[in-house]
């Protein structure tokens, strides 16, 4: 009879995992989804802040401009960014509008569901016009505020 030597490949005696290593797997996982979830409120957090800055300095500065182009100054505070959608009551020809692309005539709202703050003359920008988001914390004048200073 012929003794065939063992496989080194398929032990004979075969373990499983034990109940203290799935344990251990499982709270390493666990510490992992835990991470990626409280970190995914930061970076959505900051998309919305980039949102915020784009919309305030690059998208609302074109119309702006074309408008001043068109009626000869920015609109007024009172007139407000609505005067990019529809001609200022009273307006003084020139206005070639609407200056802003905007669904349904509604101006749009920050990431934060709130109407963006204009101002002219400006406080901030000299000689220029502010444009601002509230933040996140949706009130003016805090240190959270995204605007085109």
């Amino acid at each position: 009879m012929m003794n065939h030597p063992p496989n080194s490949f398929f032990p004979c005696d075969r373990r499983g995992f034990t109940l203290l290593e799935i344990l251990v797997v499982l709270a390493i996982i666990g510490l992992l989804v835990g991470l990626v979830v409280s970190n995914t409120d930061k970076i959505f957090g900051q998309s919305q802040e980039a949102v915020a800055r784009i919309f305030v300095r690059d998208s609302l500065k074109t119309p702006l401009v074309r408008y001043r182009i068109d009626v000869g100054d920015y609109p007024s505070t009172a007139e407000g960014l609505a005067a990019l959608i529809t001609a200022p009551h009273g307006a003084v020809g020139g206005w070639r509008g609407p200056y802003l692309d905007v669904s349904g005539g509604k101006l749009p709202v920050d990431p934060w569901g709130q109407p963006y703050v204009y101002r002219y003359p400006a406080t901030k920008n000299p000689g220029g016009f502010d444009v601002y988001s509230a933040g996140p914390d949706k009130t003016a004048d805090t240190a959270d505020d995204i605007g085109n200073w």
